[in-house]
C-alpha cells in the first residue's frame, strides 16, 4: 500500500481520534506507560492463516489466495504495514516450501518482519514420505517411524537457523480413537525420548515449545492432551523446553487463565496461539465469542510477568492460530490483532494496588469491580494512538476495504486460487 494512501486516511480521522484520545487521556495518568508497552507488543502471524480454512466437508476460496511463500510474505507485510503490530511470520514446514533461505529472510526484512516460531508436521503423511503417521509419530510402536518424525523436526531446525528463528513448536496428532489401542506409558516414553533427541539438536539460544490438545484427531486419548502432560515433558526435557499454550486446546469450560498464571510462575510458560472458540478447537477470531476471558487471560499474563519482572514484549512467545472459513482471511486476521491489543491494553490499565488490596480483604465484591472496570474502559483510542505513533493506519480494517485490497489480489493472483500448504 502506497505510504499516502495510509496518511490520507489517518488526516480524515484525526479530529474525532484526538477528542477521544484526550478523554481517555484525561481519565488515566498511565496512558503513556501503556503506550510504550502497546508500541514494542508485536503478535506473529502464521502463514497458514493468510489462505482460506475449511472444514470436513468443504472449503471455499476467496480467491486472491497466496500461491507461495513470497505471496504469503507481501500478505502478512501488507497486515504489518496497516496495524503496525503484526511483526512476525512463523512458518509450517513442509507446507512452505523455502528454496532460498537468504532470498527468503532478505524478503521477510523488506517488509519489516522477522521468523517466528517454525512449526514441524508430523500429523499429516507428505508425497514421497515412507513411513505413515497414520498411528502416532514420536510415539510410534516402530522406532523406525519415530526415527522419521525426529529427523524432520531436526531438519525444521536447520531452516530456521537460516532465517534467524529462535524457537521450534512441536503439536502433535500421536493419540488413540479406542480402548486398548496403545499402552499409555510405552507411548508416553516413546514420545520423551524422541522429544530428548530432538532437543539435543537445539542451539544453545533456542526454545522449544510442546503444545498440547485434548482432543482430535484422535477421540480417545492424547499423547500430549493437557497442559500437565505437556508440563512433564518440559520438566524432563530442560531448561530450554516451555509449554504453549492455544486457547482453544482445552476441554469446555477449562480455567484458562488459572494454566497460563501458574506455568508462568514455574517458568515454564512458552507462548501462545490465540484464537477463540465457542464449542472446541474452532480456531475463530480472537476475542469473538469470549472476550472477557481473553482480557482475563491478559490479567493474569501482566501480573505474572510484572512480577517476575519479564519484558511484555519479548518474554513470551505471541502467535495466532485461526481458521477462516467464511471470511476474507486477512480482515480475520486485522480483527484479531486488534481484539488481542484491546485485551492486553485493558490489563495494563487493571489498577494493581486496588486489586492486591481487596484481595487481601477478601472483598470478593471490590475485586469484581476492579477488573470489570478495567475490561469495560473502551481503550481503542489508546491501541489507534500506539499504532499511529509507528506509522500505521488510524482503522486498518476500514482503510483495507477502502482501498479494495482483495479485489486487487485477485487481479493480480486470479479468482480460483488455492493457497499453498493447509
Amino acid at each position: 500500500m502506497e505510504k499516502h494512501h495510509i496518511e490520507l486516511h489517518n488526516e480524515k480521522l484525526q479530529a474525532d481520534h484526538q477528542r477521544r484520545f484526550d478523554f481517555i487521556v484525561s481519565e488515566y495518568a498511565h496512558v503513556e506507560e501503556v503506550i510504550s508497552k502497546l508500541i514494542k507488543f508485536q503478535l506473529a502471524i502464521p502463514s497458514w492463516a493468510i489462505g482460506t480454512g475449511g472444514t470436513r466437508f468443504g472449503r471455499f476460496s476467496i480467491g486472491g489466495e497466496p500461491r507461495n511463500l513470497e505471496e504469503k510474505i507481501y500478505d502478512i507485510g501488507l497486515l504489518h504495514q496497516l496495524n503496525r503490530a503484526s511483526g512476525a511470520i512463523s512458518l509450517h514446514i513442509p507446507w512452505d516450501e523455502i528454496n532460498n533461505s537468504h532470498a527468503i529472510k532478505a524478503l521477510a526484512a523488506h517488509y519489516d518482519l522477522h521468523f517466528d516460531a517454525m512449526n514441524s508436521n508430523t500429523f499429516q503423511d507428505q508425497q514421497g514420505q515412507v513411513y505413515s503417521y497414520k498411528f502416532g509419530s514420536l510415539q510410534h510402536v516402530n522406532k523406525a517411524v519415530r526415527q522419521q518424525a525426529i529427523e524432520h523436526n531436526i531438519e525444521v531446525i536447520h531452516q530456521g537457523k537460516a532465517l534467524g528463528s529462535e524457537s521450534l513448536t512441536i503439536w502433535l496428532a500421536d493419540g488413540s480413537c479406542f480402548p486398548g489401542q496403545l499402552n499409555f506409558r510405552r507411548a508416553f516414553q516413546n514420545t520423551l525420548e524422541s522429544l530428548q533427541e530432538i532437543y539435543a539438536a537445539l542451539p544453545d539460544n533456542w526454545k522449544m515449545f510442546i503444545e498440547y490438545k485434548a482432543f482430535e484427531p484422535n477421540f480417545y486419548s492424547a499423547t500430549v492432551g493437557d497442559w500437565g502432560q505437556s508440563l512433564l515433558y518440559a520438566n524432563k526435557l530442560g531448561a530450554k523446553a516451555y509449554t504453549l499454550v492455544d486457547l482453544g486446546h482445552h476441554l469446555p469450560n477449562a480455567n484458562i487463565e488459572q494454566i497460563v498464571s501458574l506455568l508462568l510462575m514455574e517458568d515454564k510458560l512458552g507462548g501462545f496461539h490465540f484464537n477463540d472458540s465457542r464449542y472446541g478447537d474452532d480456531d475463530l477470531t480472537a476475542g469473538c465469542m469470549k472476550p472477557y476471558q481473553l482480557f482475563l487471560i491478559f490479567n493474569e499474563l501482566v501480573e505474572g510477568m510484572d512480577a517476575k519482572g519479564t519484558d511484555h514484549a519479548t518474554g513470551l512467545g505471541w502467535m495466532i492460530d485461526a481458521s477462516h472459513n467464511v471470511k476474507d482471511p486477512l480482515e480475520d486476521l486485522l480483527q484479531s490483532v486488534e481484539a488481542i491489543m484491546l485485551a492486553y491494553t485493558q490489563a495494563l490499565m487493571v489498577d494493581r494496588h486496588a486489586l492486591t488490596i481487596a484481595q487481601q480483604e477478601n472483598d470478593v465484591v471490590r475485586c469484581q469491580e476492579i477488573l470489570q472496570h478495567a475490561f469495560r474502559t473502551d481503550v481503542r483510542a489508546i491501541v489507534q494512538e500506539a499504532r499511529l505513533r509507528k506509522g500505521g493506519a488510524a482503522q486498518p480494517l476500514a482503510l483495507y476495504r477502502e482501498q479494495q485490497i482483495r479485489k486487487k489480489l485477485i487481479n493480480q493472483r486470479g479468482s480460483k486460487t488455492v493457497a499453498i500448504g493447509l
